[in-house]
């Protein structure tokens, strides 16, 4: 295996839950350096998130893992003076600072940007907030399903109908979109100083990126094009882009994407004689008619099974796609095979990796997550401590956790 290609690149995840903390997943997968700071007592509360109410049980933290794998943790107080001391220590070596410490936090944590721009020029400051940084919410708090995904209009434009009541995310659905987002203004703030020799300030946040994932309904309306409400899936306007039950009570969503596709479809259904129709002639012929062309394919996949039809779609060339299962998609052979699951260390699990891969440049092996201050010595004695200021500062209680022990 060539060496990494972000082998060397320092990064220090100051942040907390999802989004920023993925953003550094990225970089840790292509060899970065990623150490994970955490406040005193417990930690990142994504840390604790399987235990919370509500959550099945679980002999593994699976949140954790999915979102700080490949880091070393040191519990940090930054509320003193002895923190700060040691967070600006690691920071002269640090090319990428990531925080989504709320905006009234990181002043009174002296963590904003111009607290260590002048200091470290080169830099990049990665933030990450929910609803931007300027405004009369930019210091206001979110997540992904109040910011990303509530807000921005996703969850009123997903309901079923809109006399549906509006559609909840599942967890941390938006934030890992937001995360790219981030991870993309690190990499291109990257780039600028490799031009420049300057570093900055890369922002992102969970507005805009659920407004970027709604962007082909929020454009029409910037451009005064209003769509009609969303019409119960028995009054779609198309019958040939629509989801379909089998007779095992399966489902998936048919997507046609040509007027050719039509009779190759009548003929995988059984049913040629709907070719020469007159009610679906054309594609506006189908359009007029999609309710009554509905009833009939409503009528017709429930014969069959998926798996049946399943093969019969895929022989044909037709684009659809099964409504997975996580049950399903776990063993799913695809995702095995284009490295979408990847070997957890030696666990003998897998782990979902990050989305998107770069010829030539290989990924690290995906490690566990670190356990509560696991690194903490290894972590300062690399920055310049000895063994006796490690132990002073952890009778001070600047420094947590307990050293080289994991979850």
């Amino acid at each position: 295996m060539t060496e990494a290609l972000f082998a060397g690149l320092k990064v220090i995840d100051c942040a907390s839950y999802v989004a920023a903390p993925a953003a550094a997943i990225v970089l840790a997968d292509f060899g970065a350096e990623v150490i994970k700071i955490e406040p005193p007592g417990e930690g990142d509360p994504w840390r604790t998130q399987y235990k919370r109410p509500g959550m099945p049980p679980s002999e593994h933290n699976h949140p954790w893992l999915m979102d700080d794998r490949n880091k070393r943790s040191l519990v940090l107080d930054l509320k003193s003076d002895a923190g700060h001391a040691v967070l600006e220590r690691l920071l002269a070596d640090t090319d990428v600072f990531i925080t989504n410490t709320p905006l009234p936090a990181r002043e009174r944590l002296r963590i904003r940007y111009e607290d260590f721009a002048a200091k470290f020029p080169r830099l990049i400051y990665a933030s990450l907030t929910a609803y931007g940084e300027v405004g009369e919410e930019a210091g206001k708090t979110g997540f992904d399903a109040t910011a990303y995904w509530a807000r921005s209009g996703l969850m009123d434009e997903v309901r079923p109908d809109h006399r549906a009541i509006p559609a909840r995310s599942v967890a941390g659905m938006g934030d890992r979109p937001t995360a790219m987002a981030l991870y993309g203004a690190i990499v291109t703030a990257l780039y600028r100083r490799e031009k420049t020799g300057k570093g900055g300030e890369a922002q992102a946040s969970l507005l805009a990126s659920g407004m970027w994932a709604n962007g082909y309904l929020i454009q029409a309306r910037l451009c005064g094009t209003i769509f009609p409400p969303r019409p119960p899936r028995e009054e779609s306007i198309s019958a040939t882009s629509n989801i379909y039950r089998t007779q095992d009570d399966r489902w998936f969503m048919l997507a046609l994407s040509s007027e050719r596709q039509w009779p190759i479809l009548a003929k995988v259904m059984g049913r040629p004689d709907l070719i020469d129709d007159l009610r679906f002639l054309t594609g506006e012929d189908r359009r007029i008619n999609a309710v009554v062309l509905m009833g009939i394919l409503d009528a017709i996949f429930p014969t069959q099974p998926l798996s049946e039809w399943r093969a019969r779609l895929d022989a044909a060339g037709l684009t659809f796609g099964v409504v997975g299962t996580v049950a399903e998609i776990v063993n799913d052979p695809q995702a095995l095979a284009a490295g979408i699951l990847r070997p957890l260390d030696d666990t003998g699990m897998m782990a979902v990796d990050s989305p998107f891969t770069l010829s030539g440049a290989d990924k690290v092996p995906i490690k566990r997550a670190p356990g509560f201050g696991e690194h903490a010595a290894t972590i300062l004695r690399e920055a310049g401590y000895s063994d006796s200021d490690i132990a002073g500062l952890r009778d001070a209680g600047v420094i947590g956790g307990k050293d080289g022990v994991g979850l």
